[in-house]
């Protein structure tokens, strides 16, 4: 019998190159301003489930507030934008209809262009360490963890509301221009801003992939089948979860970021519990033990949204909803986990082929 093509590296790495060369040569194939935008937005939701893969497929932490990190790097990008186009010593329209007077302080960073990117990466990060920290480090996992997610998130909503003045409230930020970068202005239905999407999808992904094939890779995995074996090795069990989930935080902001920039708009919708819940099953469909099959699944998903979606209305929810229960009984691997089980069957044949005809198996087949 032959071994699991699936499980193959070099085969892995083959199938990723692949994929991104596809969606690299997009732009080449079309010169549709508003399917460019389109097909950007998916990368974003699909950057969005490779973060929810790395935390969840390899590191086992069930993450239900994504959205956490998504919205504040949303945010801090159209903090950036508006303050992109505010003539110096003015403050933006939302806040003097609110009665504001003067900026307030902690809008005072995003003057600079480099800082606010920065702030609107680091500042979810940051959160998630120190989140994750106090919950790991107090054993806090599972299902109690995924539910202070979803407390936080629902917190943070209600905060961005509450503070209308500075968030503008349930209307958002919309920042009038698009994001200038080294005096190059970004038009979200460019050329331009579909590759700077796909090269953070290119980037956080191959390097997500990169980190679950290395020793710190290794010990996540294994801490996500038995924590407590890994603790009895000497590990720090709580010190590789919180890098694992800062690190997906990281790339949920980059994400949020993203959004941002191709939509001009950021709203308390980002952190709404439904948009997070929908990314678990954007990467639940495709696969949450493969970051590959996880932005597939996000697109896939994405994509059926956008051309049903009108057609079916509120009822698409449902039928996401009954798609998710259908993985989950059926399909516990998502569409990755159908790929293996194709690809195992192919070998096996051909390795019974083989023996029928009396070759010997393959240089690699099991023994």
């Amino acid at each position: 019998m032959l071994d699991n093509p699936y499980h193959n590296k070099t085969l892995q790495w083959l199938a990723y190159a692949a994929v991104f060369l596809l969606i690299g040569i997009v732009p080449l194939l079309t010169d549709d301003d508003f399917l460019l935008n389109q097909l950007a937005t998916y990368g974003v939701y699909g950057l969005l489930a490779v973060s929810i893969s790395l935390c969840w497929g390899s590191g086992g932490i069930l993450n239900l507030g994504q959205g956490i990190a998504f919205g504040l790097g949303a945010y801090g990008m159209a903090m950036t934008m508006q303050m992109q186009s505010q003539a110096p010593g003015t403050i933006p329209p939302f806040m003097a209809n609110n009665a504001l007077e003067t900026l307030p302080i902690f809008w005072e960073p995003f003057w600079n262009t480099g800082l606010g990117i920065a702030l609107a990466l680091l500042v979810p990060t940051l959160f998630y360490l120190i989140f994750g920290g106090l919950m790991f480090v107090a054993r806090v996992s599972g299902p109690f963890f995924a539910i202070m997610t979803l407390a936080i998130l629902s917190a943070l909503a209600t905060v961005f509301v509450a503070l209308q003045p500075y968030t503008n409230g349930v209307n958002g930020i919309s920042p009038p221009t698009g994001l200038v970068i080294a005096g190059t202005k970004i038009d979200p239905y460019s050329s331009t801003a579909y590759w700077l999407v796909f090269a953070l999808l290119l980037i956080c992904t191959f390097t997500a992939k990169l980190l679950t094939q290395s020793r710190f890779g290794l010990v996540v995995r294994a801490l996500k089948d038995d924590p407590e074996r890994v603790r009895f090795l000497g590990y720090n069990v709580a010190v590789y979860e919180t890098l694992v989930y800062a690190l997906s935080g990281l790339m949920a902001a980059a994400a949020g970021a993203s959004f941002a920039v191709l939509t001009q708009y950021v709203s308390p919708a980002q952190f709404e519990v439904g948009f997070s819940i929908s990314a678990v099953i954007w990467a639940a469909i495709g696969g949450r033990g493969s970051l590959l099959w996880a932005m597939l699944g996000a697109f896939t998903v994405q994509g059926a949204q956008s051309y049903a979606g009108d057609a079916f209305l509120n009822t698409w929810i449902l039928i996401l909803g009954f798609s998710f229960i259908l993985v989950v009984r059926f399909l516990p691997g998502g569409f990755a986990g159908l790929a293996e089980l194709l690809l195992g069957r192919l070998a096996s044949l051909r390795g019974g082929r083989r023996e029928e005809f009396g070759q010997a198996p393959a240089k690699g087949a099991a023994k």
